[in-house]
């Protein structure tokens, strides 16, 4: 059998380092390196791509650290709407689902509509409604809201009433979280899932939910997962650029990857990916000053990141 590899991200839209207790940078850690536990505990057995993306993502859903589930953020109408997709690169498979209320794990709510082979997305009431007929977990939108969002959200209007928006912090605006794998058959995936931006318009859909631009994955070539400005992300068709950029320019998965985020210098805005190629190398280039991300390769280590550097963590958790 051939190589795998795994690797997360939680979002480019990191704070200071400064602006949260080191406990906190710290538990955070802890669930990213949770998060890549459960996917390789799929992948070193001989498990699908598919599978592993969908386990690790639903970790960071779980965790109150990142924009995706609990701890998601709240739109301009202080609402959740939740946005996921989940593609398997052997034949182009695809899910996504967006303006989720109620699904706990949105990234399991769109791997279901992949698995309808005749849909590749829903929207809105729709998803919930097809998400508990398909017996997914629903639960209350209060499930998602915290703290810390809640403060994000007053942040962010105050910043809009004093026409200071484009200067809050990325903690304040936006997070994604995402995953991308390569198994032991040699087939990639791709997932993404987020709460999209602190006080979007209600109704607003981002790049994570739409195949090609946030998500994507083709056998052969590579997985992509972005974070950043979903709007640019969309118009640049970010996750399929790179696999373009590969497939036909010949192009490494560095060279490609970081052209595209080079590409989107000229707007200054946040950006970030992770993604493996056929060969199992992980990239993880970003613009912010940190980048929740990790990743696991053939060789078993698994690091694990928030800003500059790496943190090595166990395997098997203590």
């Amino acid at each position: 059998m051939g190589k795998c590899a795994l690797a997360i991200h939680g979002g480019c839209g990191v704070m200071r380092r400064a602006e949260l207790p080191e406990e906190a940078w710290v538990a955070a850690q802890e669930d990213l390196a949770a998060s890549l536990r459960s996917g390789w505990a799929i992948l070193s057995k001989g498990g699908s791509a598919v599978d592993a993306v969908e386990a690790a993502v639903r970790v960071m859903e779980d965790s109150a650290h990142f924009n995706a589930g609990h701890g998601a953020v709240l739109n301009a109408a202080g609402e959740h709407e939740l946005d996921a997709a989940i593609m398997d690169g052997a034949g182009l498979r695809a899910g996504a689902i967006s303006a989720a209320r109620r699904v706990r794990n949105p990234v399991t709510a769109a791997r279901a509509v992949m698995e309808t082979d005749e849909l590749v997305m829903l929207t809105g009431p729709a998803v919930d409604a097809f998400a508990e007929g398909r017996g997914l977990d629903l639960v209350d939108p209060s499930y998602f809201t915290t703290p810390r969002r809640l403060e994000a959200l007053r942040a962010m209007k105050a910043h809009e009433a004093a026409g200071t928006a484009k200067l809050a912090r990325e903690g304040e605006k936006h997070g994604t979280v995402g995953a991308v794998a390569l198994d032991r058959a040699g087939h990639l995936a791709a997932a993404t899932s987020t709460g999209g931006y602190t006080n979007k318009p209600a109704g607003r859909v981002g790049d994570s939910p739409i195949i090609g631009a946030g998500t994507y994955a083709r056998d052969g070539v590579c997985a992509v997962s972005g974070t950043g400005k979903g709007e640019l992300f969309i118009r640049y068709v970010l996750g399929h650029e790179i696999a373009s950029r590969m497939a036909y320019l010949g192009e490494t998965l560095a060279t490609a990857a970081g052209q595209v985020i080079d590409d989107l210098r000229p707007h200054q805005i946040g950006a970030g990916l992770v993604a493996v190629d056929r060969a199992g190398t992980i990239v993880a280039p970003f613009n912010t000053e940190g980048m929740y991300r990790g990743w696991i390769s053939d060789d078993g280590e698994l690091v694990v990141g928030t800003h500059a550097g790496l943190r090595s963590f166990p395997l098997v958790a203590a």
